[in-house]
């Protein structure tokens, strides 16, 4: 009796373990495959797994500068008092065009002595020119009409030689009251403007009274501290914005490098070149720089926009097709910009989920 009860707990036990194995393989078969559904498949980007050298990033600032290359400083042609000035800093101006107007004494003197000196042109050539009808016919010496003749020689250089000083205190810009016209010697912009209307000025004054520039093109001087300064080199890529426009980027290289300190902020100056061709940048403005350089040797790097952080570790979606994702734990050496720098661990190619990629992530985990 005893041994019927002993086997039939032993059938009922095992019977419950069978019937609870092929339960947890139904179970099992029953998991469905993850897949991405048509909506996700046209909403999910990817990009690839690449083999790049590290780069490096340093902030820096900085501010436009007129573009040396380009610009024009117009200084005064004679000493005088600026009567009009006609046009105002920022101005757009054409080759020619009148900037100011000043009443100078010297220009006034020089035709004073041109009227005088075309006078004794006139009356030397008359001079000489009897003079040689004189001693054609014998009634005058060879002497006589030489000396007529250097006197007419002379009142003619003296003629050209203040001809000459009102073309270089503007020439046909001047006019014999004494005015005289600054005309723009290109077309551009007015950068610097230093005169208003009453100021006397000087020929050799040191300041100049415009400056024009083009500004198609200009420059940035980056600063950059003495403990950054192996970091930077010429060519290397840059990125630069304004305060004024800081979504706008620039892109540009490192044009020079200086090679003394700022003695004053402690900084060495770094050129930076750059296209401008909407006219938005302006000298002085401030500039917020990024400079990326690489150290030179590889790494893999994948697209910073493909990285998950869950729990404090980084994962990414590797996409084989729509139905062969996996979730692969990845260890970051260093981000830069757009780029993470990983690991060996991903081979160079694997496709990535750029787009949504924490969404198919919390799904796929889901799945499982």
């Amino acid at each position: 009796m005893m041994n019927r009860i002993i086997f039939s707990l032993s059938l009922v036990i095992t019977i419950s373990i069978v019937n609870s194995c092929k339960e947890k393989q139904i179970a099992k078969k029953e998991k469905k495959q993850f897949c991405l559904s048509d909506t996700m498949q046209h909403m999910v980007q990817t990009d690839s797994v690449a083999m790049c050298p590290i780069e490096n990033e340093l902030h820096l600032s900085g501010e436009v500068a007129f573009n040396e290359n380009t610009v024009i400083k117009v200084f005064p042609n004679a000493s005088g008092q600026v009567l009009e000035v006609k046009v105002s800093l920022g101005d757009k101006v054409s080759k020619g065009q009148v900037l100011a107007q000043i009443k100078s004494a010297d220009v006034a003197g020089n035709y004073a002595d041109l009227t005088s000196a075309e006078a004794d042109v006139k009356i030397t050539k008359r001079a000489m020119d009897n003079a040689a009808s004189l001693y054609k016919n014998g009634i005058s010496s060879q002497r006589e009409y030489e000396e007529a003749k250097q006197n007419y020689e002379k009142a003619l250089a003296m003629s050209e030689k203040i001809n000459s000083l009102i073309s270089i205190n503007g020439g046909g810009h001047t006019k014999a009251g004494g005015v005289y016209t600054i005309v723009a010697p290109a077309n551009g912009y007015v950068v610097e403007k230093k005169v208003n209307s009453g100021n006397f000025i000087r020929q050799d004054m040191s300041d100049n009274m415009f400056t024009i520039s083009d500004l198609k093109d200009v420059w940035v001087w980056a600063n950059v501290f003495e403990a950054d300064i192996a970091k930077v080199k010429e060519g290397n890529q840059v990125k630069v914005s304004t305060l004024a426009y800081p979504d706008k980027i620039y892109n540009g290289t490192i044009d020079k490098i200086s090679q003394v300190l700022d003695p004053v902020n402690k900084v060495l100056k770094v050129k930076i070149r750059l296209n401008n061709p909407d006219f938005l940048l302006k000298p002085e403005m401030f500039t917020n720089i990024t400079v990326t350089n690489t150290e030179g040797k590889p790494a893999i790097c994948i697209p910073s926009a493909a990285v998950i952080e869950e729990n404090g570790k980084s994962f990414v979606v590797a996409y084989n097709s729509n139905c062969d994702l996996k979730v692969l734990p990845i260890t970051i050496i260093k981000v830069v910009g757009g780029k993470t720098y990983i690991n060996d661990g991903i081979q160079p190619g694997q496709k990535l989920i750029t787009k949504y990629a924490l969404m198919i992530f919390n799904q796929f985990i889901q799945n499982q």
